[in-house]
Order: structure tokens, then sequence, then C-alpha cells
């Protein structure tokens, strides 16, 4: 290997996962990390919800219907799913599986419940991350200013971000976005931190055999 190469160790992948309040900033987090990192793939969830404008099936989210949905958690077919404000969210086991052995990382914009359950079928692959707002006053402005809800929806969520913040504690690392540049990179440096546990390098093993042989 010469000065120009760089040495890359065996690895699996992880699940890194970003949950927050709505409101918080975890899409616009997650969108900017995939931007940044070409071995982070998006996990697709599976939902019953209707597409929002501008989103694209397949890329953003599988829309399917409640039958559909049924019959995937029936089958065992899903990861993790939850209900959140009256529709069904779903992540499909077999892409984040097949990433996970090809050594990429795939990301998970879900909320508590889906953690819970993820960390109960997988917690040795995941690392979580809870992003909290600055202040509540802040977290209704962001809603506001989205302008993708009406009145009615943006106080639905309000009075449902306390709820979803108390389970701040569940969660491997803690991110407050009062800026949203220091926030993506105290995100990045969780995923950089998380790529080289020990357990997560599969060729560690030969390498330090290697090492001890002289090579």
């Amino acid at each position: 290997m010469n000065a120009t190469q760089s040495l890359e160790i065996a690895r699996k992948g992880l699940m890194l996962v970003l949950s927050s309040p709505s409101g918080a900033g975890k899409t616009t987090i997650s969108r900017r990390l995939l931007e940044a990192d070409e071995n982070l793939v998006m996990s697709v969830s599976v939902t019953t919800r209707p597409k929002r404008p501008g989103e694209v099936d397949g890329i953003d989210y599988r829309f399917i219907d409640p039958v559909e949905f049924n019959l995937m958690v029936n089958r065992q077919e899903l990861l993790e799913h939850a209900k959140v404000f009256d529709h069904y969210y779903g992540t499909p086991k077999g892409p984040v599986f097949d990433h996970l052995a090809a050594g990429r990382d795939v990301l998970f914009d879900i909320d508590w419940q889906g953690t819970q359950q993820l960390a109960q079928a997988a917690r040795e692959d995941v690392a979580s991350i809870f992003i909290l707002p600055p202040s509540m006053s802040e977290l209704q402005h962001r809603l506001e200013r989205r302008a993708q809800d009406s009145a009615a929806v943006v106080a639905k969520r309000m009075s449902k971000a306390s709820e979803e913040i108390s389970h701040w504690a569940e969660y491997n690392y803690i991110v407050v976005n009062d800026d949203p540049d220091r926030c993506l990179e105290d995100v990045y440096a969780v995923l950089r931190a998380e790529r080289i546990r020990r357990q997560r390098q599969t060729g560690l093993v030969d390498f330090v055999k290697m090492l001890r042989e002289g090579r």
C-alpha cells in the first residue's frame, strides 16, 4: 500500500436513527447528511398517509393502503411500525439488512416508538440520536413557518411534542438544534465514531493478525 491509498477494514453497516418532535429539524439534517456521505442510504418507510406536495413514491416513502400495510405486519416483513397522527408507518426488513451486510449505513427518520422496536430487533446495530429544539416557542415558529399544515394540525403537533421529548433518555445521543450547521456536525461526529466501534469492524481480526506477523 502506498501513501496515496487509504486503508479500508471491512465492517458491517449500522442503523443511524434520528428522532425529534415534528419541526425540530430531523428531516433537514437527514437530507444534508445524505448529501455529505455517499456510504449512507435512507431507509424508505411504508406509510398509509397521503402523499404531500413534492414527495416522490419510493424515494420519500412507499405510499400504500392500510390493507397492504396490515399484510406486511402479519407477514413480519417490518422491522418496526407505529401509528403517528392517525396514519401508519413501518420499515421493511429486506432492504435494510441487504445494506448492512454490504457495509453501508442506513439512516432512519422515525419516532420513539419505532426506535424502541428497532432496538429490540437489532440493538447492536443501532445508534440513536434525539434532536431537541432550542425552545418550545421556536418549535412552534418552525412548524408555522414551513406552512405544510393547518393551524389545527400545528396545534396537534405541539400538544404531542412534550410526550415525544419525554423519551429523550432512551437515546444514545442528544443534540440541540439551535444552529443547523453545528447540529449537522454533531450528528456526523456520532456517525464517524459509531463506524469505528470494534464490534462493527469485521475485518479487524485478520488485519491485526497481519500486523502481528510483521506484514
